[in-house]
Order: C-alpha cells, then sequence, then structure tokens
C-alpha cells in the first residue's frame, strides 16, 4: 500500500473522528442548553487521540546552511586535446587495418596500413636531392676556398652558393613531406624505399568511428578514424542568460544520464563569455571521477549548488500551502473541556525560500518567538485537512 493511500485513510479516520466529536459536543450542548464554544479561524483543536491518529509531532526551528539549486540541462563532451580526427595527407589506397569502433589504442599504434606511387616518388625526390646536396656542399666549400685564394671569380662563387641553397631547401622541403606520411628522413636510404606507409594514433583512447576499408582510396580531406580519449571528461550545459550571475568557477554540481538514478559530480571551471543568440549561456564543468558508463556525447541533466547561507528552517513537509498562502502550525496551549483533554494548534502565515536537502527555509514574522516556540514537523498536512474539513460533516 503506497504512503498516500495511507495517509488518505489517516485523514479520513482523524475527519471521522473531529465529525464524532462535534457531533457528541451538539448533543450534549442541546440538551443542557449550553452554548458551543468558537474556534478562532486560525486554531484547530484535537483531543490526546486524535494527535496520536494525526501522527502529530513537534519540533523547533533550525538554523541550517541553505543553499538554492539550479536545474540545467547539457551534454558529456571533451577536451579537443582528447579528440583526434585522423586524415593521411597525401592520400593513398587502404592495404590493411583491424580496427572496430570502441577499441582500444595507444598514441603511436598503427591504425591502417596505406598505399601510394607518390610515397615512392617523395622517398626517392628526397634521396637524390640528399646526394646532390651532398656535392653541392662540397662544391661550395672548395669554391669559397679558392676565392679566398683568387682562383675562382665571385660569379662563379656566386652561381655554386645558389646552386647549393637551392638543394639545401628542396632536401628541407622533401624532408617535411615525409615526416607528413609518417617516414622519418634519418632512417630512410636507397634500400628501404616502400610505396606503404603506417596510419598512426595521434594519441591515446577509444575508436569513435572508423570510415576505411581495405582497398578504399582516401583523399587528403577523407576522415579515416575518429579517437576520443575519455579519460578526462567535461559538461558543457546551458543555461538561460537570466541565470548567469548564479554560477561561478568551483560551484559544485550533480549530474545524471539518461535516466539512471545514481549521481555524478562535477565541478564548473569556466563560464561563458557571451550570451549567444537564443538567449542561452554556456557553462563548462569537469567531471570529478572516472565513470565506465558517461560517455562523450551523453545527454545530462544537472543541478547546479549555489552559495548557501545560514537560515532559519523546517522539514519541508512543516509548510503547507492554503488559499494561495504559505502556513506552519504551532503548539498554542492546552486546555480542558467536560474533562476531555485539548490541544490547540494555530496557523501562522510565513514565505518560503529555498528547499534543499529535505528542509525548507522559513521567513517568519516580525515577533516570532524562535526559541520557545514548538512547531509542527510532522503531520502538518492532517492538521490542515481536518481544519478545511471539519463541519462539513452534518450529525445525525
Amino acid at each position: 500500500m503506497s504512503n498516500y493511500i495511507l495517509r488518505d485513510i489517516l485523514i479520513i479516520s482523524l475527519l471521522l473522528s473531529l465529525a464524532l466529536t462535534s457531533c457528541t459536543q451538539d448533543k450534549k450542548t442541546n440538551n443542557s442548553k449550553k452554548e458551543v464554544e468558537l474556534l478562532p479561524e486560525d486554531i484547530v483543536e484535537l483531543r490526546a487521540d486524535q494527535i496520536i491518529l494525526a501522527n502529530i509531532e513537534t519540533g523547533g526551528i533550525e538554523t541550517r546552511m541553505m543553499s538554492s539549486s539550479l536545474k540545467v540541462s547539457g551534454e558529456v563532451t571533451v577536451s579537443p586535446q582528447s579528440l583526434a580526427t585522423v586524415c593521411m595527407p597525401l592520400g593513398g589506397f587502404v592495404k590493411t587495418t583491424t580496427l572496430m569502433p570502441g577499441v582500444a589504442v595507444t598514441k603511436g599504434q598503427t591504425l591502417a596500413i596505406l598505399e601510394n606511387q607518390q610515397f615512392v616518388d617523395i622517398q626517392q625526390g628526397y634521396l637524390e636531392a640528399k646526394n646532390k646536396l651532398e656535392y653541392a656542399e662540397a662544391e661550395y666549400n672548395r669554391h669559397n676556398e679558392l676565392y679566398k685564394d683568387d682562383v675562382y671569380s665571385q660569379k662563379n662563387v656566386q652561381q655554386v652558393t645558389a646552386e647549393y641553397k637551392s638543394l639545401k631547401a628542396q632536401v628541407k622541403g622533401l624532408e617535411q613531406k615525409l615526416a607528413l606520411i609518417g617516414i622519418n628522413p634519418l632512417n630512410l636510404h636507397e634500400d628501404n624505399i616502400s610505396g606503404s606507409v603506417a596510419v598512426v594514433s595521434p594519441i591515446s583512447g577509444y575508436i569513435k568511428s572508423v570510415n576505411v576499408n581495405i582497398g578504399k582510396f582516401v583523399a587528403p580531406s577523407d576522415i579515416l578514424f575518429e579517437i576520443v580519449n575519455s579519460d578526462k571528461l567535461f559538461l558543457e550545459l546551458n543555461l538561460f542568460d537570466k541565470d548567469a550571475d548564479k554560477v561561478s568557477p568551483g560551484q559544485k554540481i550533480h549530474f545524471f544520464i539518461n535516466n539512471e538514478s545514481e549521481q555524478h559530480e562535477a565541478i564548473i571551471f569556466q563560464t561563458g563569455k557571451s550570451i549567444n543568440t537564443d538567449k542561452t549561456y554556456k557553462v563548462y564543468a569537469s567531471v570529478q571521477e572516472v565513470c565506465k558508463n558517461v560517455l562523450p556525447g551523453m545527454y545530462v541533466n544537472a543541478i547546479i549548488e549555489a552559495s548557501g547561507n545560514n537560515a532559519t528552517a523546517l522539514p519541508a513537509d512543516a509548510v503547507v500551502r492554503f488559499d494561495g498562502k504559505q502556513y506552519i502550525f504551532v503548539f498554542d496551549k492546552n486546555k480542558l473541556e467536560n474533562n476531555i483533554s485539548f490541544t490547540e494548534y494555530r496557523m501562522i502565515e510565513v514565505r518560503k525560500g529555498v528547499t534543499n536537502g529535505g528542509y525548507t527555509e522559513v521567513l517568519l514574522p516580525e515577533g516570532f518567538d524562535i526559541k520557545s516556540t514548538r512547531v509542527v514537523v510532522k503531520g502538518a498536512y492532517n492538521l490542515l485537512s481536518a481544519k478545511k474539513n471539519a463541519g462539513e460533516m452534518s450529525c445525525s
């Protein structure tokens, strides 16, 4: 049986008890011709047994650290340094690849082997230019020595110098091309020229997507693989511009993914510096622990904890709503009527503040005695129901 059904049964029992009490008192009044006591509008009275039935408990008003919260949404993401798009600058045909999405890779690991005749041409051109440079450098040094001895003219020296510098630039350019396709010029010689090069992973992480297959030709602009490192995740949250002043770096965030009940934590490390055209505001937070079920691209619901301050507070159930206003019940007095003990509870209007951790901030009326007043902290809803429904039952 749910708590709501139990609560309804409790209220009905309480109302029946109140009605029977009212009828009994009315009959006694009619028989004795005595005047019936009229209670003030803000008073509810119960007998001792009714108090037990309504589960009424009283307590004091507490001073607690209360913080407001802000509900937002967003998605899990990674920093640009943790996401890599792998391409081949010169393209080529895919010779081999064995990877599937979701596979873990390490930095420098071979992802695929590509073949291209241009690879051979670049290596050949580099080795030829390098050999010519060695000869040109020797000629350059020799001509400079002879020029000092007035054996060669300045014109001859200038011609040799120009040829030497041109070959030097050519070699440097080819070295950069070799580096782009993953070939180390220092390890290249005439006996190991190859038409195949390895495509390697620039970071460690997991394969997010594979866009190649054996025999496929890929152009320089084609994306071969996408790799993501999920060791350090971030949240990209969307706030409305009206809430921009409520967040700052260092605030804690509790977030949930999909429909899971498991709670995760993040800390805000950066807030946006401008408002988007749709009047939203970006907030970025770092996920605090490694969670295997939290992956980039997932949608999240988050609660941002705002800064708190000490406030007068009561359990959330102690504050009830009646006729559009907020009220609490306080113990007023005990009394004896016809040898029957009654307790009176007084309704007092309050204003609600923030609700956090099962407690609600209450703004009390001026002159309220916090130290000595006993507040109904449990069963306030039952008292309100008794007040609203008392007198609606007729006596037979």
